[in-house]
């Protein structure tokens, strides 16, 4: 029987914690083909030195694919793709899948966007594709090293909505060989919304007054704006017959006070840091696409969303 062609793309933070796992199981039991997609100085460092990741997991901290390419057009009959790349870098990495997946490869984007699904459906209509999101905390160290923090980072997957019938059982099966910590779920969207609410509302918030998370939570102002702007994403989550819990917006404030109060968003981060490119479309611009197709009225993620825009710039 051949074995099935595992394919990462992108090694940053997601990407390396997962694919690392992945990979370094697999060279104990080689039951997969695995392959990393890299750029540029990652993708010299991971070819010739392999992998690192640098977490209080492992010990072993180096993992050698059985191959490293650069362009995803080198890739032969892939059966599983992870998609662990930048939002911005979504539509352009789904175009070039086109020409290599086969009918019965299955992707399974690993990015925290409430549109991601639907964005590659638009691209890539006919495959199996497994709606996600991620908790991890992890980022480039440097080219080719990854370094993880904290909780041991988990995933949260599903079927897909318009395949529920697909057989994703060995799908499964690499997540638990891997020791990947992971729920399985037939619906995962309400998963991916009630992380979508929490990570747009603070992030568009802290981006505008480069704050942080326990400021939202306690200046009166910024949580105003945090809370309409969730009270939005809930009309749309509502009109997409996705059932967030009923008190949803009380439920994301006490999360983010379990977080030290000066913790920072990624995307205050890259805005204020004056980074040309940003998750400014993953959430607000998102929130205003769903908003026009659903004909619901998001003021205060437009008015956000249009001072973000004159900041960066």
């Amino acid at each position: 029987m051949n074995k099935k062609h595992i394919v990462v793309i992108g090694l940053g933070g997601v990407g390396g914690y997962f694919g690392f796992k992945i990979s370094q199981n697999n060279e104990t039991f080689h039951q997969y083909i695995i392959s990393f997609i890299a750029r540029g100085e990652t993708y010299q460092k991971v070819k010739e030195q392999g992998l690192t990741l640098i977490s209080a997991e492992h010990r072993n901290d180096k993992t050698h694919p059985n191959a490293v390419y650069e362009n995803i057009s080198d890739v032969v009959q892939p059966d599983l793709v992870l998609i662990c790349v930048k939002e911005y870098d979504l539509e352009r990495v789904c175009t070039e899948l086109k020409e290599v997946i086969n009918e019965d490869t299955i992707l399974l984007p690993m990015m925290n966007g409430a549109d991601i699904y639907d964005r590659i459906r638009k691209i890539i209509p006919d495959h199996v594709i497994l709606p996600s999101c991620i908790y991890v905390a992890s980022h480039i160290k440097e080219k080719g090293v990854v370094e993880h923090k904290g909780k041991t980072g988990k995933m949260i997957f599903g079927k897909d909505p318009e395949n529920p019938s697909r057989d994703i059982n060995w799908v499964i099966d690499v997540m638990k060989e891997s020791r990947i910590d992971f729920d399985f779920k037939d619906n995962p969207l309400v998963d991916i919304w009630t992380k979508f609410i929490f990570i747009a509302s603070f992030g568009l918030v802290t981006a505008k007054h480069n704050s942080s998370i326990g400021m939202v939570c306690t200046d009166p102002v910024q949580k105003n704006e945090a809370t309409e702007i969730m009270k939005e994403i809930e009309l749309i989550a509502h009109q997409k017959g996705i059932s967030l819990e009923e008190n949803i917006i009380d439920k994301t404030f006490e999360k983010a006070s379990t977080f030290p109060p000066e913790t920072p968003t990624s995307l205050q981060l890259d805005i204020n840091s004056g980074k040309e490119n940003s998750e400014l479309e993953l959430f607000a611009g998102a929130i205003i696409r769903y908003g026009n197709e659903l004909g619901i009225k998001v003021p205060f993620t437009q008015k956000i969303y249009d001072e973000i825009k004159v900041k960066g710039k």
